[in-house]
């Protein structure tokens, strides 16, 4: 099973978006995650309809955040994704006559239930400006906090 990368993608434009003071476009969005603008304006669709980012038309239009970092949890861009796969293991087969089969699906029902239950918790504890601050002290700890705030404020 191929693993969907969109949350992990989703999370990091959203940082380099609040590190922004202008809008910015699905161009340069596209460039940062190494993908093509048509995928970030499908992704970002999806974020506006769900009222955490809208976007600009026109010169000088682009992307910007429209919510407020501390109130939008990671489960809750999840959800916004549409709630994508979160194991990427599952059942040989889904209704087995083979008890052998049942019995193990029903061992593995269970552990991928729990699994998902914690990982969605987690998910809903964690906050964007809990990542932006995270974000802020990896700069501060590599000394780089001003030169990467000045390359913002240059863009």
């Amino acid at each position: 099973m191929k693993r969907d990368r969109r949350l992990s993608g989703v999370l990091h434009v959203l940082l380099h978006m609040a590190e922004q003071d202008t809008p910015v476009t699905s161009e340069v969005l596209a460039k940062a995650m190494d993908t093509n603008p048509v995928v970030i304006r499908r992704i970002m669709a999806g974020l506006r309809d769900q009222g955490y980012v809208r976007s600009e038309k026109g010169h000088g239009g682009g992307w910007t955040l429209a919510c407020d970092l501390s109130k939008v949890s990671l489960h809750d861009i999840y959800s916004a994704l549409g709630s994508p796969s979160l194991l990427a293991i599952g059942n040989r087969t889904e209704s087995p006559d083979c008890l052998v089969e049942q019995a193990v699906n029903a061992a593995l029902h269970q552990a991928f239930h729990d699994a998902e239950r914690l990982l969605l918790s987690r998910l809903g504890e964690v906050t964007l400006a809990m990542l932006n601050a995270d974000l802020h002290n990896r700069l501060i700890a590599r000394g780089d906090l001003h030169d990467h705030l000045d390359n913002v404020h240059a863009s």
